[in-house]
């Protein structure tokens, strides 16, 4: 049995995957914004050709090179140079964002070994780019004839691709976690696969802005930001999944508000009144009244309703998927206000279902009475489970 899963191939994992959607790297943030919208999607695929650009057949001309989402453009935003004209800072493209963050995105061959991948991932890659081989390809070259938006596009290189993530390779591993007993019925603390050392978190009342570098490395390393109290015990988190459900205009509560205030602006679904009143008066405090006036000016042409109405809002009848009022988050899209977490005596195959279950690539480590002492990702449990592997070998 061991030996059939270390010679398994990376295709058997692409299996029913859908094809990846893509946008080019010379298409503006505001490409990718509306991209996103439309395909109601945390991330799409950037790639450094347009749609069926590549000579037919060279196999090699047209790459992924990352990946982009709405927190990578809102940091964007965030910036100070930036603040006074968001709007035409959404018009710079992609390649201000793909150029300054580590190679994530790795493209690899569909008889790649589970090993060959998994190495990867601890290297540091996202996310592999994997061709599909069991499709035939002349209805999709019949679409790329026609007219077609820009993210429409999945045909490259005369392929289609999908993606493997990390949560992709630990579902196929729990498939046949049985042939990892012990290991999997281990206490994660005795694993070594509790990290203590590189935990980002902030105090509840430190300003949400400053939040923003630490944010770009949750970005890289697939985890979030911790929000505790003066006791280092865990309230919440500041997470780019759900900064990914809202829209880009939450900019503004990014620069206004401190970090609790953000985790209840972005948690709730729909913000406290008291909450969006807040953000206009630090906004006008602050004399960024063009960002004021972009957030509005973006709010009227994505919903129907005022940003400041008091009355209801019904994320089902936007065509986009996503409230433009200010940063809501859509109804669909919405995350649990629960920040998971596990003690740090749970088991390895329950800490694995336990982040399965809440769709995140983390967990934060706290004691019984809350303190936060770690947080273990899908990179430490394949650290694990990659060092079991040896040892099958």
């Amino acid at each position: 049995m061991a030996v059939r899963l270390l010679a398994h191939e990376v295709s058997d994992i692409c299996l029913g995957k859908p094809a990846l959607r893509s946008i080019s790297v010379s298409a503006t943030l505001a490409d990718a914004l509306s991209a996103l919208k439309r395909l109601g999607e945390n991330y799409i695929s950037v790639w450094n050709c347009a749609c069926h650009s590549s000579k037919s057949g060279s196999g090699d001309d047209c790459r992924c090179v990352g990946k982009i989402s709405v927190v990578d453009v809102v940091s964007f935003l965030c910036r100070e140079e930036n603040l006074s004209q968001p709007a035409v800072a959404l018009h710079s493209p992609i390649s201000v964002i793909i150029s300054e963050v580590p190679v994530i995105v790795r493209h690899l061959q569909p008889h790649a070994s589970l090993v060959e991948a998994i190495d990867l991932l601890l290297e540091g890659t996202q996310n592999l780019v994997v061709p599909i081989q069991t499709r035939t390809f002349a209805k999709s070259r019949k679409k790329v004839l026609k007219e077609v938006a820009p993210f429409d596009c999945t045909l490259h290189n005369n392929l289609e691709y999908c993606w493997l993530t990390q949560e992709d390779i630990i579902r196929y591993l729990l498939n046949s976690i049985g042939l990892f007993s012990p290991t999997s019925i281990t206490p994660i603390n005795s694993l070594n696969a509790i990290d203590t050392a590189n935990i980002l978190a902030i105090h509840y009342d430190d300003p949400a802005l400053s939040a923003l570098p630490l944010l770009s490395q949750a970005i890289i390393h697939q985890s979030a930001i911790a929000i505790v109290d003066s006791d280092g015990k865990l309230i919440g988190e500041i997470s780019p999944l759900t900064l990914n459900s809202c829209d880009e205009t939450v900019t503004a509560a990014i620069v206004t508000l401190s970090a609790g205030e953000l985790m209840a602006y972005v948690d709730c679904g729909d913000p406290p009144e008291d909450l969006l009143q807040l953000v206009k008066d630090r906004l006008e405090e602050r004399n960024l009244g063009a960002l004021l006036e972009w957030v509005e000016e973006d709010s009227a042409m994505s919903s129907c309703s005022s940003f400041y109405s008091t009355s209801s809002d019904d994320d089902s009848g936007s065509s986009l998927g996503r409230s433009g009022k200010f940063g809501k988050p859509s109804a669909r899209q919405v995350r649990s206000s629960e920040t998971a977490a596990c003690n740090p005596r749970s088991s390895l195959v329950a800490v694995m279902i336990q982040a399965l279950a809440h769709r995140v690539p983390y967990l934060w480590v706290v004691e019984d009475d809350g303190r936060l002492v770690g947080i273990i990702t899908f990179v430490s449990m394949l650290k694990v489970f990659r060092e079991r592997l040896k040892s099958m070998c």
